[in-house]
């Protein structure tokens, strides 16, 4: 064993600081948190007094993403468990179920509330009043949903910038739901309170409730389609997402650069949490050693590569030599 090099494991400037993640998604659930129950309780007056249909459906996205900032608030707790004898594959994917948790609220509480109270106003129209105060809690909403947006906009582009990916692309493909799920509905509330604006507007011009009942439903129909989303990237966490094709070519060259390893015949990466994975790998090693000296350098591979945070858990075998090599080290 004495004469086989050591192996270094780099790390990749891809590859994200998990308890970083974690503060700046703590603090970015916090702030949304914060900023939807002021405007929740604001647009509940605006719409008892203005009795505007748009700013109803407002009043419910609001408290729909109140509550669901618990949830996420939840999810980022519960999640940051460590491992133990009954999940050996820690408790990553609690993010996960608690961000669905979180969507469904969103489309039952906000998409279905908005469409129906909508489609309510369609064929029994309420008269609307004092459409300044609609128009000024909306000001204000736009104002501090827009702060609660760039706090959630600054931690995806710097996680994005990680990645080398678009700060939209990395939203979608983020193993952190907490991020995706807070910038998601502070994007959908900008347009919403945007549309509410549009509705009321044509409402006062136009003297019917039309306008401001259409608003109320397109509202709904934006938050059911941002629900459906979440809940869908949320699914396949939880049922197994892979990594994408960059991270697994960093992988495989990061392990090709070592003096250990000569082919890489298996290479399986799953998320098992927020930046977590659980990694499994046939290798050929260079030489020819003991059967003993062999499992030594294979644990020394996985515990060194599990100093990595976000690593959870690393399984090396050995290769066959009939099995091809996945990657060479030219092409990765």
């Amino acid at each position: 064993m004495k004469d086989w090099p050591a192996m270094a494991v780099p790390r990749s400037e891809d590859v994200p600081q998990r308890q970083q993640d974690s503060a700046s998604s703590l603090l970015t659930v916090l702030i949304a948190f914060a900023a939807n129950l002021l405007i929740a309780a604001a647009k509940t007056v605006a719409a008892w007094i203005t009795g505007s249909a748009s700013m109803t459906a407002e009043a419910a996205h609001s408290w729909a993403d109140t509550g669901n900032q618990v949830f996420l608030m939840v999810a980022e707790k519960k999640s940051q468990k460590g491992r133990d004898p009954t999940h050996p594959m820690g408790y990553g994917r609690e993010a996960y179920v608690w961000s669905m948790f979180a969507a469904f609220g969103l489309f039952t509480a906000g998409a279905v509330v908005s469409i129906m109270h909508g489609i309510q106003q369609l064929f029994e129209p309420e008269p609307a009043a004092d459409f300044a105060v609609a128009y000024i809690v909306l000001a204000i909403s736009f104002v501090l949903e827009g702060s609660s947006f760039l706090q959630a906009y600054r931690q995806a582009r710097s996680s994005a910038a990680r990645y080398r990916r678009h700060t939209l692309e990395h939203v979608v493909l983020s193993s952190n739901p907490t991020l995706r799920a807070v910038f998601a509905e502070d994007s959908a509330a900008l347009i919403g309170i945007l549309i509410a604006f549009a509705g009321i507007l044509l409402h006062e011009l136009t003297g019917s409730a039309v306008p401001d009942a259409v608003g109320s439903i397109l509202v709904g129909v934006l938050l059911g389609v941002i629900a459906v989303v979440l809940i869908d990237r949320n699914r396949r966490f939880l049922v197994g997402q892979s990594v994408t094709p960059e991270m697994r070519r960093l992988t495989a060259r990061m392990l090709l650069q070592q003096p250990q390893i000569e082919r890489v015949t298996y290479l399986h990466m799953e998320f098992v949490g927020p930046s977590r994975l659980y990694l499994v790998a046939a290798v050929d090693l260079v030489g020819n050693y003991s059967e003993r000296d062999v499992a030594v350098a294979l644990r020394g591979i996985e515990r060194r590569l599990e100093e990595d945070e976000m690593i959870e858990e690393a399984v090396f075998t050995l290769a066959t030599p009939d099995e091809p090599s996945l990657f060479r080290d030219e092409n990765v």
